[in-house]
């Protein structure tokens, strides 16, 4: 209950301070603050943008790297590594068995055909001819007397002295006597060339490349003849004999000019020429490769059996011909339709860019033979001394004096 106010009382009333109720936006302040955000972000990305694409303009310099046209030759190649070998090497090996006692011919020995190189103990053959041969001097006298007993029994036989019938014998016991002869001559011979084989000749004339035989050594040659020494008939023609894979024996042919250096004489190259394109296909892991030939001549004595030669063939070659670099055919400006300038072959239409006056100028050409480095051009505003781009490089940008944007 109120208490009653007394006489110059004053009643005091409770203060309580007024709650203050958020005011509600309108809609249209609601929003507008949002959208202001975005469009500055908006801006700010556009503004970037743009000074990004003002900057890497082509408003810096731009340095040309030119090669000139020349004329020359252009060769196509197919390489390949291969080994030198001599011509025609002969395999010197025995055809008896015995033991070696003598060793003429060594490491790089000259021969002449007919050469006795090395000699197998001789007396073991040697008595075996004699004998053969003193059966073939039993059984030729024994073909003597019963020959003389023929002539003497015919005549009897003629005066009815004898038979008929022991002439008749007498002659198959003639025959068998010839027959026997015969068997012991051949075995005679036979002794003769076994005792001949005896001596390891040269069948050519040329030069010792390996021997693999020494004095004491016994030779077995019951089931494979061994080698004994390889003879080089003429060191002074070579050949060189390269793996040439499938995908690149095509373009071969015999005549081909070939070139090749090794390791022994690095500074040098070897000419030779294409002789054979072997039929005969060489499968080592799935690669298949052909064996091609190249015929070379070593008057000078300086190729070895063995060596190692990378080899080059030419297939195909134009000499004095208008060329450009390969790569100036693939070279195209900043800002222009890039993609690979250079034709898929020869008498495609390409296109080089030239400086002329400090800029650069397409010029449409067709191209010829390439090697990979330089291509030929057959037709195309193109001459002697011009200069052909073939990359361009840009200095940087300079510094942009735009006033910085802020958020």
């Amino acid at each position: 209950m109120n208490k009653p106010v007394g006489l110059g009382e004053t009643r005091a009333e409770p203060t309580t301070a007024p709650t203050l109720l958020p005011q509600r936006a309108p809609a249209s302040a609601r929003w507008r603050k949002p959208w202001a955000i975005g469009g500055l972000l908006t801006l700010a990305v556009i503004a970037a943008a743009g000074i990004a694409w003002w900057l890497s303009s082509g408003n810096g310099t731009v340095h040309y790297t030119t090669v000139p046209v020349t004329r020359g030759a252009v060769t196509r190649v197919v390489t390949a590594t291969g080994t030198v070998n001599p011509v025609l090497t002969i395999i010197v090996g025995s055809y008896v068995s015995g033991t070696i006692q003598e060793v003429q011919c060594d490491y790089n020995t000259k021969v002449k055909k007919g050469q006795v190189c090395a000699k197998i103990d001789p007396r073991p053959y040697q008595a075996l001819l004699d004998q053969y041969a003193g059966q073939l001097l039993r059984d030729q006298a024994t073909l003597d007397k019963d020959r003389a007993d023929l002539v003497r029994y015919q005549k009897l036989a003629t005066t009815n002295a004898i038979a008929h019938q022991q002439a008749d014998d007498q002659v198959y016991v003639v025959k068998q006597d010839e027959a026997t002869v015969k068997l012991d001559q051949a075995l005679v011979d036979g002794a003769k060339l076994n005792l001949s084989y005896t001596d390891i000749v040269s069948p050519v004339y040329g030069t010792v490349v390996s021997r693999n035989v020494t004095i004491g050594q016994t030779v077995a040659s019951s089931f494979q003849t061994p080698t004994l020494f390889l003879i080089a008939t003429d060191l002074t023609q070579m050949q060189v004999d390269t793996n040439v894979s499938e995908s690149d024996i095509g373009g071969i042919k015999d005549g081909n000019k070939a070139l090749f250096t090794v390791d022994a004489f690095p500074k040098r190259t070897f000419q030779g020429a294409v002789s054979q394109v072997r039929q005969s296909p060489q499968t080592v892991q799935n690669v298949v490769t052909y064996d091609v030939v190249v015929s070379v001549d070593n008057s000078d004595l300086m190729l070895k059996p063995g060596m190692t030669a990378a080899t080059r063939i030419v297939i195909d070659q134009r000499n004095d011909v208008l060329r450009v670099p390969s790569q100036a055919l693939r070279y195209a400006p900043a800002g222009s339709q890039r993609g690979s300038n250079r034709p898929a072959g020869a008498g495609d239409q390409g296109r080089v860019w030239v400086l002329r006056g400090d800029k650069p100028v397409r010029v449409p050409v067709t191209t010829g033979l390439d090697d990979d480095t330089y291509t030929e051009i057959v037709k195309g505003d193109l001459q002697a001394g011009d200069q052909v781009i073939v990359t361009e490089q840009r200095d940087a940008a300079r510094t942009s004096t735009a006033p910085r944007l802020r958020l």
